[in-house]
């Protein structure tokens, strides 16, 4: 079946390409698509396209780590609560108990701020240092 190659070809992309080639979804969706529009046998030399971008491009699995990473995090902290700055108050009650008291609109700053979003067992927990993938984002 094309169509489940394509789809293992989508995941390839990104689970072991990743950020390290943003392209590399668009080109294994864009395959998927064609494959599904055309069908067989015509769609062979679509699939093989996308195999020979997927099989070029850069490779990096880091975003599969992180995300691993952060479903771990979640279970294991599933029952600390959000931080109060980050908690809507659409009610009194709620304003005069903390919810929503230091919370900082990021769009409001010129630079990015400095305000803790995890739980405070998490605190400066980093699961995916993007500083290498900036230019291609």
């Amino acid at each position: 079946d094309p169509l489940y190659i394509a789809r293992r070809l989508i995941r390839f992309a990104s689970e072991d390409i990743g950020l390290a080639d943003p392209q590399a979804l668009v080109q294994a969706t864009a395959g998927f698509q064609a494959a599904h529009n055309i069908g067989m046998p015509e769609c062979n030399v679509i699939l093989a396209q996308t195999v020979v971008y997927l099989a070029n491009a850069p490779k990096s699995n880091s975003l599969y780590k992180a995300y691993q990473a952060v479903q771990q995090d979640v279970k294991a902290t599933i029952n600390e609560g959000v931080p109060l700055h980050l908690r809507n108050a659409p009610t009194d009650l709620m304003k005069e108990v903390g919810y929503g008291q230091g919370y900082k609109y990021n769009p409001d700053y010129d630079e990015p701020v400095e305000q803790d979003y995890l739980p405070p067992s998490l605190k400066g927990r980093k699961y995916l240092d993007n500083k290498n993938y900036q230019s291609k984002i």
